[in-house]
């Protein structure tokens, strides 16, 4: 069971007290700023998660439908909660996950980008516009040739 914010408190001034005197009033003072501290921190934390419950349940469904979580102008990790554009490796690595993993964990398909849907449009459109596919077409080596 985890400790109260109180004993948690008690346990920083005491281990502060071992190494340098403290009068009584210092260590009165100093449990109420790191108890404060804690205290702040610790609402800090949970107004960053999703705590709302809609939040939640919104991300239980995501879990339960991993392909609706990419949409058309977000992608919301399956980890976090969090929306992005795009799920880059430098995010997921944070999850210890590659891609691939990431896909294989949530029972998304190898070929699904991980980026909004919008964001994928647009780069298919860039790359037809450029020749990428033509070009590449061209530099491929028959297997079988003709």
């Amino acid at each position: 069971m985890s400790k109260s914010l109180i004993e948690l408190s008690a346990d920083i001034i005491a281990a502060q007290a071992e190494h340098r005197s403290m009068t009584q009033e210092d260590m009165a003072q100093g449990l109420r700023t790191v108890f404060q501290t804690l205290r702040d921190l610790h609402q800090t934390y949970q107004s960053t998660e999703p705590g709302d419950p809609e939040a939640k349940s919104e991300l239980a469904y995501l879990r339960q439908h991993p392909l609706e979580s990419i949409q058309r102008n977000q992608v919301i990790c399956l980890e976090s909660g969090k929306a992005y554009k795009l799920l880059s490796n430098r995010h997921l690595a944070l999850y210890g996950l590659t891609p691939r993993e990431y896909k294989k964990k949530w029972g998304i398909p190898q070929t699904t980008p991980l980026s909004a849907r919008s964001l994928t449009q647009r780069r298919r459109k860039l790359a037809k516009e450029m020749g990428m596919g033509a070009q590449l077409a061209e530099g491929r080596v028959p297997i079988f040739p003709v």
